[in-house]
């Protein structure tokens, strides 16, 4: 009897763990262009305090944008996603890479590395959510 009491009353299924408009890939594309952003100023500027303290941004930034592609790849993107676009695993896996490398880097091409492959990240997503 407390079974069917405490027994859910409606089904429902749903692709992520919320209704759809919590996820979005601008969010580590923002990140992703803070990381591109610092690493031109650090290029342009040789206080050493500056440096310093540009670094500790930098890497929390290409950190969020990891823990943002992170949450697309294991909350977002579900099988069917991965069926139809067979690239996506190793496109999510090659931009967390690429923002790994900027993380550790001064140099503006590996932010923007970053950022073209959230591109492509966000080409898919919009795809899915037309779908």
């Amino acid at each position: 009897m407390l079974s069917r009491l405490f027994a859910p009353k409606v089904k429902v299924s749903a692709h992520c763990d919320l209704p759809c408009g919590v996820y979005d890939p601008a969010q580590a594309r923002i990140e992703a262009e803070s990381v591109k952003a610092i690493q031109e100023k650090m290029a342009a500027n040789d206080d050493l305090h500056f440096q310093i303290r540009a670094t500790v941004i930098k890497e929390q930034r290409a950190e969020l944008a990891k823990h943002h592609l992170d949450v697309l790849w294991s909350d977002y993107f579900k099988p069917p996603h991965f069926d139809s676009y067979p690239e996506l695993h190793t496109l999510l896996n090659e931009a967390v890479k690429s923002l790994s490398t900027a993380k550790a880097s001064t140099d503006p091409a590996t932010g923007q590395k970053a950022l073209d492959y959230i591109a492509q990240i966000d080409k898919i997503f919009w795809e899915t959510k037309k779908a």
